[in-house]
């Protein structure tokens, strides 16, 4: 029975008082916070958008993603790409963020090898190069391709040109919900409460494009800034009890397989490596350890993980 109780701030003189730091940090948190903006697709895929919308998050505040029988066997991902064979994709990215996460699962699963470039998160300097000033940002053989559905629905095709996408099938319906749901569960979540905001900050500075000093404020200053804008962020989508909110989707999730080892059948789809994209980074935070105790989600994130297998990302 499905549960219903379900950074930084810039180093400034040692002169400056520490409340004008927390402002410049909320400010900076939160752009670093807030979800990719959605855009319309044309053809079936959403075209880039280089204005308006906020993007990519420091952890997990983000705007978050029926056929039946054949149709859903015939768009199985299907592991490593035959017809797409890129000679260099490079991922632009901040490890904890959930969209970047989710790109990276659709790499690992296929098997693409990929670079990565972890962004620092102030200045942004290592994606000067770009009008596109959010995360993810993926260059396949030196062309841009931005924003996580697009990027995925763009490799996707490129991989299975024979295979035609539908914004009305099962899939689709539950990439969406990912997007528009799922993700903005992440941080209230995450930052509820002091020890678990210190805890994210720990994971975000040790894995993040960080300097020793902006490591120091993070921890503090960060995830003091961020415990304030997930209060903003549960009363700006309607949560009354993060927890319960949080085991609810992870029970509406696993309803939707309705026994399948996947939502894709006998393969992942991409709404499944959706799901766990965003999910894989909280899996072992107190967030996602409640969430497996406390759900029956956690035998199919064992499933993807084991089907995911090592990361392909090629390490210099």
């Amino acid at each position: 029975m499905r549960r219903v109780t379900g950074l930084v701030a810039r180093t400034i003189s040692s002169s400056v008082a520490i409340q004008p730091r927390l402002a410049q940090t909320s400010v900076i948190m939160t752009k670093i916070s807030s979800s990719e903006p959605p855009s319309p697709r044309i053809g079936g895929l959403r075209p880039p958008s280089f204005s308006g919308g906020v993007a990519g998050i420091v952890f997990f505040s983000a705007a978050a993603a029926s056929s039946l029988g054949q149709e859903v066997h015939a768009k199985e991902t299907s592991g490593p790409a035959q017809k797409f064979i890129p000679k260099e994709v490079v991922l632009y990215q901040y490890e904890a963020c959930p969209f970047c996460n989710k790109v990276k699962a659709f790499l690992d699963y296929n098997k693409i090898p990929y670079k990565i470039i972890e962004v620092e998160p102030l200045f942004k300097k290592e994606i000067n190069w770009s009008d596109y000033k959010k995360v993810p940002i993926l260059t396949v053989d030196g062309e841009q391709l931005v924003d996580s559905s697009v990027i995925i629905d763009s490799l996707f095709q490129r991989m299975h040109p024979e295979i035609s996408m539908s914004e009305d099938d099962e899939e689709t319906k539950w990439r969406k919900w990912v997007d528009n749901h799922l993700v903005h569960l992440l941080s209230p979540n995450i930052y509820r409460n002091t020890s678990e905001a210190l805890e994210s900050f720990d994971y975000i500075t040790t894995h993040g494009n960080f300097s020793f000093t902006q490591r120091l404020v993070a921890k503090y200053a960060g995830a003091t800034a961020m415990y304030f804008v997930s209060k903003k962020l549960k009363k700006k989508y309607n949560i009354t009890d993060e927890r319960a909110a949080l085991y609810d989707a992870a029970e509406t999730w696993v309803d939707a397989l309705k026994e399948r080892p996947y939502l894709g059948g006998s393969k992942p789809n991409l709404a499944d490596l959706a799901v766990f994209g965003v999910l894989r980074p909280i899996r072992y935070l107190r967030t996602g350890k409640d969430m497996v105790d406390n759900t029956r989600i956690g035998e199919w994130y064992s499933r993807m993980e084991n089907t995911v297998g090592e990361p392909s990302r090629i390490k210099e």
